[in-house]
């Protein structure tokens, strides 16, 4: 693929997110229209509005996987898994809330398993930092680490329909998100809001 080919692509994709966050039924001729593309060319790049969608979720995926990873580099004690945790969850958050209106959507038209294989790569991180929580008696669970990653996967897709449905504040909801996904590997609910609260002090400080 050509630099300009490239470019056409990630401008399309950039705007048929922002065209599909305010209007979900959006066709591929808004969408060209609204790229100052024609027709042919986002057909060129995506057969249909299912494609289009599917490689949204990849974009966001990756997005999600890259502010995690930052996220971790903040990490004042490298061994201290709860702050890591809480620290991912608030950045995945920021990233997410930004797709979320995009994954009720994904969900009609990429398969719940084809967005779960895309986000494999974050959940094998997310249980590598489980374990080292658990095995250090960071976290406690009945549950192996493995199985405690799908769980908090699940908890960020409720919370972000929660915020859709209008049943949560999207101003608290990333702080409410950590918090809870935090009790959720056995930290207490005092302590994880207070961890939560300093974490979020400190990047507004640092923002």
């Amino acid at each position: 693929m050509t630099g300009r080919a490239n470019a056409n692509r990630r401008r399309i994709l950039d705007v048929a997110l922002a065209e599909l966050l305010r209007d979900p039924e959006a066709s591929m001729d808004q969408i060209a229209r609204a790229a100052g593309v024609v027709r042919r060319t986002v057909y060129g790049h995506f057969p249909g509005r299912d494609a289009l969608v599917a490689a949204l979720v990849d974009d966001a995926a990756e997005t999600v996987g890259a502010a995690r990873a930052e996220a971790l580099r903040a990490v004042g004690d490298p061994g201290d898994a709860a702050e890591a945790l809480a620290r991912a969850i608030l950045a995945v958050w920021e990233i997410a809330d930004g797709y979320r209106l995009l994954v009720s959507m994904a969900q009609r038209s990429v398969t719940v398993e084809g967005i779960l294989r895309r986000l494999e790569p974050v959940r094998r991180e997310s249980e590598a930092l489980l374990r080292r929580g658990l095995e250090a008696g960071r976290f406690t669970s009945v549950l192996p680490a493995a199985a405690l990653a799908y769980v908090h996967e699940q908890i960020l897709f409720g919370l972000l329909q929660a915020v859709n449905d209008g049943l949560l504040p999207p101003e608290r909801a990333g702080r409410s998100a950590a918090v809870t996904v935090l009790t959720a590997a056995g930290v207490r609910a005092d302590e994880a809001a207070e961890l939560v609260e300093r974490i979020a002090a400190e990047d507004t400080a640092a923002g």
